[in-house]
């Protein structure tokens, strides 16, 4: 009995014994457990904030709304209210359109004329005069670019010249948007002539501008020019009537005696040597063969040159 006694001790020793293991084996596995989810959950919470880290520090890409460049166009003040249209520099018509800018400048020049709501030739502009080249330009023997002028409404008259606002020789051509009816002695020796001369001389002009006014819409005939142009650093205005020169001045008292004539005047000179000029003897002296003497153009009918060249026009000057 006793034995039996000591057995079920032993027996119930091993049976705690096995439980104990068992509960100790159990509580291990737990904690074992709960360390690793506590270390992923820290490695997760690493990653998480290294992950933010690195978001705040990369700036965030936004999308800025496209700009469209407008593309920039040169201002062409000059030609507002105008219509650009291209008109032959030799056309003889005497026609002008209304509201319309037209390049009058020989060649490359750009001599721009506009016209008004009448078609009346109103204003001429260049920002630079460059003299006729007979050398490299094809001119006539007459020193013209063309044989002859536009025929504006008043050039029939014996008064009137087709007189150009730029001459041939300061490089215009001959249609109607550089044409207005001019007083001939005007056009020929007066103001018009001496702006010539002065551009010629200074070899070429710059900001030039002409204004021309009309006593009312109806006529072709200017009443009166005004001429701005820069020489050689000095800024000119000349402005003048559309009338004969000598008559305003003597009209005015300022002159002493009647004009003498071309005749009289080149008297002097009747025995000058034409064949010192005319270096192929046929019996005309052409512009080259003139300049190639040393003359300066224009030759005027009281030159000894003039009745030994051509004045196509009839306008008292070659070369002009």
């Amino acid at each position: 009995m006793k034995l039996l006694e000591e057995c079920s001790k032993v027996k119930l020793n091993h049976l705690i014994i096995l439980l104990l293991s068992v509960f100790l084996v159990g509580c291990t596995d737990v904690e074992d457990a709960s360390i690793a989810d506590v270390e992923a959950q820290e490695v997760t919470t690493d990653e998480t904030s290294e992950s933010s880290e690195a978001e705040e520090t990369v700036p965030p890409v936004v999308d800025e709304p496209a700009v469209e460049e407008t593309p920039t166009e040169p201002s062409n003040d000059l030609f507002a209210g105008y219509e650009l249209i291209e008109v032959d520099g030799g056309d003889l018509s005497g026609y002008r359109e209304s509201n319309v800018a037209v390049n009058i400048g020989f060649g490359d020049r750009d001599y721009w004329a506009f016209t008004n709501e009448y078609g009346q030739l109103e204003r001429v502009v260049a920002d630079e005069i460059i003299l006729q080249d007979d050398n490299n330009e094809p001119v006539l023997s007459s020193g013209r670019y063309y044989s002859d002028e536009a025929k504006v409404s008043g050039v029939e008259s014996d008064m009137l010249d087709e007189g150009h606002v730029l001459a041939d020789s300061l490089g215009g051509v001959s249609n109607a948007y550089n044409i207005t009816p001019q007083e001939s002695t005007l056009n020929r020796h007066g103001d018009q002539a001496y702006m010539e001369d002065a551009i010629r001389d200074a070899g070429g002009a710059t900001d030039f501008e002409a204004i021309i006014t009309y006593i009312d819409t109806e006529t072709q005939i200017p009443s009166s020019y005004q001429y701005t142009y820069t020489l050689m650093g000095n800024e000119i205005v000349d402005t003048f009537d559309n009338m004969n020169p000598d008559e305003i001045n003597a009209s005015l008292g300022l002159t002493d005696s009647e004009p003498t004539d071309s005749a009289s005047s080149s008297s002097s000179s009747t025995n000058e040597d034409v064949s010192s000029v005319d270096t192929n003897g046929n019996g005309q002296v052409t512009i080259k063969e003139a300049k190639a003497a040393g003359f300066s153009m224009p030759i005027m009918s009281d030159h000894w040159l003039y009745p030994h060249m051509r004045d196509n026009d009839n306008d008292g000057m070659v070369g002009e």
